[in-house]
């Protein structure tokens, strides 16, 4: 027997919690899948529908209506998993007795390789932060944990000193969906958080930013986007053209161990992968990596050599 449905706003705040805490979902996920309910529940309103009780070809003229003017696999494929999620709750707290949804399919997400940058690149793009300047010390020391640990932005700007421990070479990350593992410290990137200790000791700190790793000026938690604006404009200031952001970092750290003869295992643990599949993206190699087994390896090439 199915549950009465409460007013829309004691819906919504349950929804809310139930991806919170029982789905233990970020709070950047939390808010995507909520604006896509909230597109959801427009279009009901607009062809007096109900968002809770919707059958199945209803819901396909509503994703026909939402990927007629985007393009984007990734967003067409976001939105689907938002209205997923809406009916696996409705279901799971029995308000509903089918899952409307289940039948849905979206656009096969198609994998593209990762931007990675060289070791050059990276040594560039560290020796364009001006160390002379208020930020400099701090900035040195971010570059370096999303490099030398494999640190997703999200993680970076919510990392607290209490889960740094120097002296065991180690911090406790909280990942995706609350998860959390332990990450080792580079000497690099400790030497560098050791410099910027020293100047955020003399920054003024909000309350809220008493345990907070990474500051800005005002004292106030770092954002992502500020993150982004950093990486990029080192980027720019060493003269890489490529599309980066912070999380481009990330896939060079992977790679960089993957190239250098880290068991991918050890890599999905890093990088607080669940599924193998995920870290598996990395084992691809450039163009000048085959031809470079191309020329060393293949017997034809080899007995060329030895004319």
């Amino acid at each position: 027997m199915t549950r009465a449905a409460n007013t829309d706003t004691e819906l919504l705040r349950e929804y809310h919690t139930w991806l919170r805490l029982e789905r233990g979902y970020s709070s950047n996920t939390i808010e995507g899948y909520e604006m896509d309910l909230d597109k959801l529940r427009t279009f009901c309103e607009e062809h007096q529908l109900d968002p809770v009780h919707l059958d199945f070809d209803a819901l396909q003229e509503f994703v026909f209506e939402q990927f007629k003017d985007i393009r984007s696999e990734a967003t067409q494929a976001r939105i689907l998993a938002g209205i997923h999620s809406w009916y696996r709750f409705l279901l799971y707290k029995n308000y509903i007795e089918q899952d409307p949804s289940e039948l849905l399919e979206g656009p096969r997400k198609s994998k593209h390789l990762p931007t990675v940058l060289s070791l050059e690149e990276i040594n560039r793009m560290m020796a364009a932060i001006d160390l002379s300047s208020n930020e400099g010390h701090r900035n040195r020391a971010m570059m370096e944990m999303l490099y030398g640990s494999g640190l997703r932005v999200s993680e970076l700007v919510g990392l607290r000193l209490s889960q740094i421990y120097l002296n065991e070479h180690y911090m406790l990350i909280q990942g995706k969906g609350s998860k959390q593992r332990l990450v080792p410290l580079s000497p690099v990137a400790e030497e560098w958080f050791g410099y910027w200790m020293q100047d955020r000791a003399t920054w003024p700190l909000k309350p809220e930013s008493k345990d907070i790793a990474f500051v800005n000026r005002y004292g106030r938690p770092l954002t992502r986007a500020m993150v982004f604006t950093i990486v990029r404009r080192l980027c720019a200031e060493a003269g890489i053209t490529k599309t980066v952001s912070p999380h481009t970092l990330r896939h060079s750290f992977a790679t960089h161990l993957l190239q250098n003869g880290a068991d991918l295992r050890i890599i999905q643990q890093l990088l607080g992968h669940e599924d193998l599949a995920t870290t598996e993206i990395y084992t691809h190699v450039d163009v000048q990596d085959l031809r470079k087994a191309i020329l060393q390896c293949h017997p034809a090439n080899k007995m060329k050599g030895e004319k």
